[in-house]
């Protein structure tokens, strides 16, 4: 990880959370990412629609936590069934590489981020410049969502593609489960050389539910750093 005091990351958060709202315009189905930097873009969010500065907006949220934040600042609220597509989603991001790639699921809400993502018209992935890596993998583990239901055989097959496999459990030593009751097992690859080929991997594995390379996904992504803003966009 980068060598940056926590201050100064808590500052690139705020202000990569704060140009992300540049991005909403009255009238769009925004979606709610998971984490803590998603959290600082909610909060800003339902500071603007409360001040006036932005109106006519609904909110998607990905986890019961991002719902949660956003019932408390009277931000309204729809659900993917109601509408039919999402117009911009501000998210977060454990880890993103030079193509825009990303590991997510470090908040557990990994399922619920990437339906929404692919419900999307535009991903904004805001993030401080800790996350930045020059391949996924290098920093942090990725998160692997199973069903609870034989969850070992999992981290078996996982060990098996090269990885250090934990079990992700809360502060308080209990088994963590998702929104929708699954298990998270943490598998430590180190630097992937071929994600697209590892995610091919997992996906054809009955019992995993789903895995946090986002690969391709994001169309915009906001780096916070202590000199200033990074602006990277897909082609």
């Amino acid at each position: 990880m980068n060598s940056v005091t926590q201050g100064a990351i808590d500052r690139q958060k705020h202000a990569a959370a704060a140009k992300a709202l540049e991005f909403v315009q009255p009238g769009m189905v925004v979606g709610l990412g998971g984490g803590s930097t998603a959290g600082i873009a909610i909060r800003l969010l339902g500071k603007a629609l409360h001040d006036g500065r932005l109106g006519d907006i609904a909110g998607v949220p990905c986890s019961s936590s991002s719902e949660s934040l956003a019932r408390q600042l009277g931000i309204p609220l729809t659900t993917l069934e109601k509408t039919e597509a999402v117009d911009l989603t501000i998210d977060g991001a454990d880890e993103v590489d030079p193509n825009l790639n990303l590991i997510k699921g470090g908040g557990g809400a990994l399922l619920h981020e990437k339906i929404e993502a692919q419900a999307s018209r535009r991903v904004l992935i805001i993030v401080d410049s800790s996350k930045q890596s020059p391949r996924l993998g290098t920093h942090w583990p990725l998160p692997v969502e199973v069903v609870s239901f034989a969850w070992g055989s999992q981290a078996r097959f996982l060990e098996d593609l090269g990885a250090e496999v934990t079990l992700r459990r809360t502060d308080n030593g209990q088994v963590f489960e998702t929104d929708e009751g699954h298990f998270i097992l943490d598998a430590r690859f180190g630097s992937i050389g071929d994600a697209p080929a590892l995610a091919r991997a997992i996906e054809g594995r009955a019992g995993i539910v789903e895995h946090g390379l986002f690969l391709d996904v994001a169309n915009d992504v906001l780096i916070a750093k202590e000199d200033g803003l990074l602006h990277f966009e897909q082609p």
